[in-house]
């Protein structure tokens, strides 16, 4: 796989070394196992995946080019280009300046963009709207696009499908910028639905079945269906595809939950299965996959506690929370600094949206076993802070710097 040009502040001796050792020893990348560091009377149970994947990497790397290929010009963001606060910091102290928040509320006034103005185009990609309003302006949106290639394959299964007439069905946060890029893309072609968990998946099934009256669907599903959307005519050919960050094993369930309601509905035997359903099961994004399922390897060993690192509004790390949580406590941190002592941390929570302050979140024991994996926009430097801070605070300094020599010289 293609390597990158990321600054070398994003990088970690110590977790490249560990990376670089693991995917030696399995190169088919079948052992979903953890890497477990002994550092004195701390176990740190390192998720076999975690950290920048191929997309984010790519896109710090455009976005870090577009910057140092155009001095004394104004380099703009549409939007956040990851969900990691730690970058996007980076990128506006040098200057680049954010067009929209990850909503699309306007930070800034269009008319002040000029044609000689650089605009990168984030690694959720954007709206053909957007393009459209960014080449009225003068100015080439895919010069500097970071959009991530496994969001760009979603893009055109979803065109491929539209083109031999089903409906696309989208699995997605509708908010979410690559959802909402990928609901215009796919719009552009065939009649679309967003549907954001299998909750909403129950319901579409209804106006399958005709369960529901047809009426209804437009306040069901307000703003998650394409313009001039007819019940009865676009829910007879059907595929689904996702936004590439979601729960891989909930794209999957909703897949087949769809597929059995569409095919018992019109009587469709499995071997024609394709009149009625495409098979889509092509754009789950390797990276998500692999991240959920170290999680999963992770969980089977045993711990006392799980951090998970990550943005607070990043979608694929909020998922790797989800899984920890149904197994031990877990608490969701931006950075090293969220551990505020032994006794206190800082974290958010999932649930109401809010950072909080939990106390007594390390047990008080002989060897305390401690679960780490972050989302694919968090720099593996900001993994081994987290680890050394917790080595601190475990009073296990010099075990870390054993550790990290081992590993790091062999």
């Amino acid at each position: 796989m293609k390597s990158f040009n990321v600054p070398v502040h994003y990088r970690s001796p110590l977790v490249t070394a560990i990376k670089e050792s693991r995917k030696a020893s399995d190169k088919m990348k079948r052992d979903f196992s953890p890497t477990v560091l002994e550092l004195g009377t701390l176990q740190v149970i390192l998720a076999r995946h975690f950290g920048f994947c191929y997309g984010v990497e790519n896109a710090i790397e455009i976005a870090f080019k577009a910057i140092s290929e155009n001095p004394g010009k104004r380099v703009f963001l549409l939007s956040e280009m990851i969900h990691n606060p730690g970058v996007n910091a980076d990128l506006q102290a040098l200057g680049v300046r954010f067009i929209m928040d990850t909503r699309g509320n306007m930070l800034l006034d269009w008319d002040i963009l000029q044609s000689d103005d650089i605009v990168i185009i984030p690694a959720f990609g954007t709206t053909l709207e957007l393009e459209q309003k960014l080449r009225s302006k003068g100015i080439d949106p895919t010069h500097y696009e970071t959009t991530c290639p496994f969001v760009e394959k979603v893009w055109n299964r979803a065109e491929k499908i539209g083109e031999e007439n089903y409906t696309v069905i989208v699995h997605g946060k509708p908010n979410h910028e690559e959802t909402r890029a990928t609901f215009s893309h796919s719009n552009a072609h065939t009649p679309t639905v967003v549907i954001k968990d299998m909750q909403q998946a129950e319901v579409l099934a209804k106006y399958i079945t005709a369960s529901l009256p047809a009426t209804n669907f437009y306040s069901d599903f307000k703003g998650q269906h394409s313009e001039g959307f007819d019940v009865t005519k676009h829910l007879q050919r059907i595929g689904v595809v996702n936004q590439t960050t979601m729960l891989a094993s909930e794209t999957q369930a909703i897949a087949d939950y769809l597929k059995n309601v569409i095919l018992t509905h019109f009587n469709t035997p499995p071997d024609k299965a394709n009149e009625r359903f495409a098979d889509t099961r092509d754009t789950l994004c390797y990276a998500t996959n692999d991240n959920q399922s170290a999680v999963h390897g992770m969980l089977q060993q045993q711990a006392d506690l799980a951090i998970v690192i990550g943005g607070y509004n990043s979608s694929n790390t909020s998922h790797l929370v989800e899984l920890c949580e149904q197994t031990l406590p877990t608490y969701f941190i931006s950075n090293e600094y969220c551990l505020i002592s032994d006794d206190e941390v800082r974290h958010f929570d999932l649930h109401t949206h809010i950072e909080k302050t939990t106390k007594n979140y390390l047990p008080q024991k002989s060897l305390l076993r401690v679960m780490i994996t972050s989302g694919a926009s968090c720099p593996d430097a900001l993994v081994e802070r987290v680890i050394r801070r917790l080595a601190v605070l475990t009073n296990n300094e010099q075990a870390i710097e054993n550790v990290a020599d081992k590993w790091i010289v062999g």
